[in-house]
Parts: C-alpha cells; structure tokens; sequence
C-alpha cells in the first residue's frame, strides 16, 4: 500500500455532538452524537431521509449545521475547510463526471489538486479500470463510474474516507474487490464512515454501525452484538426492525 500521511491528532478520526439540522418544519437531524476512532469503518445506515448524507454533508462543511459540534481530525469543517478536505476523501452516490472527459483525464485532474498524490494509474488497475484510462466517462458502466469515483477519493491518500453507497451498480466480483481494498486500507490505518443499504457488506467490513432514525441514532454497536442482542439471524433483521 502507497504511504499515507496520518496526522491525526487524539483518538477519533470523527466526533460529532448534539448535530442539529432542519429544512423549514423538517427535523433531518435531532441532536445526534457519534464518534469514529482512527482505524475504524464505521457504518452509518438509515432509509432513504433519515439523515445519513445530511449527516455526512455537515462533517465535512458543505452543509451548516444548525447546532452541535464537529470534529475531523481535529478540524473544524467550516474554518478548517482547505485543510481537511487534503485529508479527507469523498466518494457521493452520484458523482457528477463530464461527458467528454476520459478516465485519464479526470484521474489526472482530481491528482493536480492536491500537493501529494498516488500514482492513479495504479488505483485504475487495482479496480480493473487501467484499460478504459482512453475511455470517455460517458462509455463506462454504471458500476465503472463507481469504482472510478472510490478511486479518485484515493488518489491522494486520505487519511478518512467518507462513501455513499459505495457498491451500488457493482457486480458480485468487483464489490468483493472494493471490499477487500477497503480492508487492506484499514489496516494502513485509514478510518472510513461508509453508507449502505447492502446489510452483507455493512456485516463484512464494518467494525460498528449506527442506526438512524428521522433524525436519530435509535442504535450503536458492533454488527456481532447487535444481532445477538435482537436474537436476528443477522444485521438485515436488525436493521428492518430499527430502521422503520
């Protein structure tokens, strides 16, 4: 694995308390409190409007919050914002690419920002992308735009990694992939906060997950614990149950 620059300060890669975020009369976020140790993949799971990108969107500064505290890295992410986003990667459900931009290309662009950067030739091979490097965006697949936008989050070693829905498009094989590439850059020491709605992936990678709620956790706790506390036959039973 390419060196990464690991600069976290403290325990926690992510802290979060009493998170606060309305549109209008919509409550998206009720005072919820988290925290990420550094080296951790931690699941945030919900249905679709219980606040999992809001949450995300806030952590990283692109949305304000109404009230709370966040922590990344050590950082704030309204005044820290330059800083953290050189030590943060990103990867949003749907990554908007330019129709007439090859795969080089925007590999190269995404590398040009930032002081340091991995050799992006390299992450295209790892999710077999290498060979469409000539490609325009608009001829990949919907699963090879995803794996294009997991490899341009990496390009310049982040030491936390934010994804939505990672594999969504993904066949079974390349999923294994990304699955295993995530796992390898854990044990770099790479912390990441992922959402999904596939409760095998979340089981496989996560070592915690929160439940959200309309705005709340309604549970936190390793995918082990959580089954055995519910006497599921696994996190997908949980979740069903939580979740609704």
């Amino acid at each position: 694995m390419n060196d990464t620059k690991k600069r976290v300060t403290g325990s926690n890669a992510l802290e979060i308390h009493g998170l606060r975020k309305a549109y209008g009369t919509l409550v998206a976020l009720d005072g919820i409190d988290l925290t990420v140790p550094k080296g951790e993949i931690f699941g945030l799971l919900g249905h679709n409007g219980a606040g999992k990108s809001t949450t995300i969107e806030c952590a990283l500064g692109t949305k304000q919050a109404d009230g709370g505290t966040v922590s990344v890295l050590g950082m704030d992410p309204e005044r820290d914002r330059k800083e953290l986003f050189a030590r943060v990667g990103v990867q949003f459900q749907h990554t908007g690419f330019q129709d007439k931009l090859r795969v080089g290309e925007a590999c190269g662009i995404a590398a040009s920002l930032y002081r340091e950067s991995r050799d992006w030739r390299e992450l295209l091979e790892r999710f077999s992308l290498l060979e469409k490097c000539a490609s325009f965006v608009s001829e990949l697949s919907g699963g090879e735009r995803q794996k294009l936008a997991v490899a341009i989050a990496l390009i310049h070693g982040p030491e936390l990694l934010f994804l939505d829905e990672l594999t969504t498009g993904l066949d079974p094989a390349s999923r294994r992939t990304v699955w295993d590439y995530l796992k390898a850059l854990k044990k770099d020491g790479v912390s990441i906060v992922l959402t999904s709605h596939y409760m095998d992936e979340v089981e496989y990678l996560c070592d915690r997950v929160a439940i959200l709620r309309k705005g709340k956790i309604v549970m936190e706790g390793t995918p082990e614990d959580l089954v055995a506390e519910h006497n599921a036959k696994n996190l997908e039973d949980v979740f069903l149950k939580e979740a609704m």
